[in-house]
């Protein structure tokens, strides 16, 4: 994909990727570096050990990468291990190190990854923003209707942020014109940016959700919930209430739990201590015979399956199924107002950067 995306065109390359999805990341890491990544993001995690494995790679070295294992005691070792001369017998390619901007909610944690190896900057991202959330600080609370309650804490501390020395971006809620001289304002360098993008022509978010999206967010119809349940990750995930998605009760309670992806499974020792795998979106049963508790496996989704939905790609069932979409954004869509003509409008990338750039 990212030698694809770099075709015909001198711009700049990145890949996004989840620290919670760690057993594909080492090849995942050394196929973007093969095909010239320019910058790799991270979120969903704490990934301390990325600078290490990205010197590593671009230096064709072996690498390895400490995995979370559910029932694993201190002195375990668990982890993944990823050889570029298994694939390649004599790598000649001299590649270059990409960027790396891990995806944070604080600034210490930003301080912990500078300790940890070369990082070149930071997005910091509030809780408004789509997909996978950090948790509230401290114990979770909840509104009336379910959602996680960010205060104080949650906060970022841009002036510590300021004197780290190192350029970041803000991400969640930033897609207008005043949030970005806001940004700019604050000392950052710019901003992260993804529902405008999504919304836009050139997404490959399936036509129809799209459309209905744009249409309902135009008339501020469109309600986004954060969801603390949705993802087995255990990251609260934002969700777009769509007609016929996951979002919608009905759809979630008719659709048969599974796991056949298992992108977002759980590692975890078994009785025997050999490694096991589960998921608290498969069947019930099978999540408690892996030895899963039920509270866990409570309004869980199958993320694998319904993102993969979203962009056309949805699984056909035996008797005729389709696995349902699930659509994130983030909670601040008053952007569409201001570059939509009216609720039947549509608009291309290169508008949202004009847009968004505008008086900068």
């Amino acid at each position: 994909m990212v030698w694809l995306a770099k075709e015909k065109h001198a711009g700049v390359v990145g890949v996004n990727l989840l620290e919670k999805l760690q057993l594909p990341l080492l090849p995942a890491l050394y196929g973007a570096l093969l095909a010239g990544v320019d910058y790799v993001l991270m979120g969903a995690g704490i990934p301390t050990q990325i600078p290490r494995v990205l010197d590593q790679l671009t230096r064709h070295e072996p690498s390895r990468y400490d995995v979370h294992v559910t029932g694993a005691q201190r002195a375990d070792d668990y982890h993944a291990s990823f050889d570029p001369h298994s694939i390649l017998s004599e790598p000649s390619t001299l590649l270059t190190r990409p960027h790396f901007l891990p995806i944070i909610s604080a600034a210490s944690l930003a301080q912990l990854l500078m300790r940890a190896g070369h990082v070149d900057g930071f997005v910091v991202e509030g809780p408004t923003a789509g997909g996978h959330n950090a948790p509230p600080r401290g114990r979770m609370q909840l509104t009336s209707d379910g959602e996680p309650i960010y205060g104080k804490r949650d906060e970022v501390d841009l002036e510590r942020m300021r004197s780290l020395g190192l350029p970041f971006w803000l991400a969640g809620s930033y897609s207008t014109p005043k949030r970005m001289r806001e940004a700019l304002q604050h000392g950052a360098h710019g901003i992260q940016v993804g529902s405008i993008f999504a919304l836009s022509n050139e997404s490959e978010l399936d036509p129809v959700l799209k459309s209905t999206a744009r249409q309902l967010g135009f008339k501020q119809d469109l309600r986004v919930i954060t969801d603390p349940l949705a993802s087995s990750t255990g990251f609260p995930f934002k969700k777009a209430v769509l007609s016929g998605s996951l979002a919608e009760p009905e759809i979630y309670r008719g659709r048969r739990r599974l796991c056949d992806l298992g992108g977002l499974r759980e590692l975890f020792v078994q009785d025997d201590g050999t490694i096991g795998y589960r998921c608290s979106a498969e069947p019930l049963e099978h999540y408690c015979l892996k030895g899963g508790k039920s509270n866990d496996a409570e309004g869980r989704m199958c993320l694998c399956n319904a993102l993969l939905a979203n962009i056309g790609l949805a699984q056909r069932r035996k008797n005729g199924g389709v696995e349902p979409p699930l659509v994130t954004l983030g909670s601040d869509l008053g952007f569409l107002t201001e570059i939509m003509a009216d609720e039947s409008s549509q608009y291309t990338a290169q508008q949202c950067v004009d847009y968004l750039l505008q008086s900068t």
